[in-house]
């Protein structure tokens, strides 16, 4: 990557941006600016990437998706400009806007490379949230990394090695690649108009288990065990099983009273579930569903 010429703008650095910069400066990156709507966030981006010139967007992304000025002088987009490749790591919500905005900066962008990461808007395809840019001439492509990222400390140790989803315009595609193989990860291939199915699926596996371990978490402590040793005992259970689906699979790897049709059980679990957590009974109702319908068991009409 030292050899390189190309130039990399950072733009909306949150903890994927950040992480993302700085394991790409280390491998070698010209990391040029790092832009951001508060100065103060551009320049903490900058020290824990260790370079790029901190520089402030012009723009305010309301909720109305409106773009305005805050300062006359608040940015110099001509930098911007000067970056051969501009990597887009904001928020899902506002990336739309800052697209539009930063496409209009030139009216020209052949021969510059337009990167996003996010895993529900499409780089490719009709659809795509940087049409603005491959409107003037840019090659637009999205990484989207299938890792967890808590905070930029946390993205700088977990997005080694993971796996990326990519998809845009082949020349974007071979960068956003190539930087993937730096950070020794495996790329997979997603059509644009899976993308948001692709992310609802991420969302599923990450968020979804989250969610449900908090509500594991919330009944072994009305059973008496503290939750420091309830978050314990469960990360050690759910990374047990997670590593059986990925060894078996789903049925292979499903266990429980819906697995083997045991009646008595459930009931006893959903009238505990009225008795001390009456909010989580539609929830263990559906996944008892899919559970049932993993398993290949008939689900029963007092259910």
């Amino acid at each position: 990557m030292r050899n390189d010429a190309s130039t990399v703008a950072l733009i909306g650095p949150g903890r994927i941006g950040q992480a993302l910069g700085k394991l790409l400066a280390d491998a070698g990156a010209r990391i040029g600016w790092i832009a951001a709507r508060r100065p103060s966030a551009a320049r903490s981006a900058a020290r824990f990437i260790g370079g790029g010139h901190a520089v402030t967007l012009p723009v305010v992304v309301q909720a109305s998706s409106l773009l305005r000025p805050r300062r006359q002088d608040a940015c110099t987009t001509t930098d911007l400009n000067a970056a051969r490749i501009l990597l887009l790591t904001t928020s899902d919500s506002a990336l739309p806007d800052v697209a539009r905005f930063l496409a209009a900066q030139r009216a020209d962008w052949k021969g510059r490379v337009v990167l996003h990461t996010s895993g529900a808007w499409p780089a490719g395809g009709e659809s795509s949230v940087l049409q603005p840019f491959r409107a003037r001439g840019a090659s637009a492509a999205s990484l989207h990394p299938l890792q967890t990222v808590p905070s930029r400390e946390a993205g700088v140790r977990n997005l080694i090695g993971c796996f990326w989803a990519v998809e845009g315009d082949p020349g974007a595609v071979r960068l956003a690649r190539r930087w993937v193989r730096l950070l020794r990860g495996h790329t997979l291939t997603v059509a644009p108009q899976r993308k948001a199915a692709y992310h609802a699926a991420a969302v599923i596996a990450c968020a979804g288990v989250v969610t449900l371990m908090e509500s594991a978490e919330r009944l072994m402590n009305l059973s008496g065990v503290e939750r420091s040793q309830a978050r314990k005992m469960l990360a050690g259970f759910v990374s047990e099983t997670a590593a059986n689906f990925g060894r078996l699979g789903g049925r292979r790897s499903l266990t429980g009273p819906a697995s083997r049709g045991d009646w008595a059980t459930i009931r006893k679990h959903q009238a505990a579930l009225r008795s001390e957590a009456p909010d989580l009974v539609p929830l263990y109702r559906e996944l008892l569903r899919s559970m049932l319908k993993l398993a290949g068991q008939q689900p029963r009409r007092d259910l």
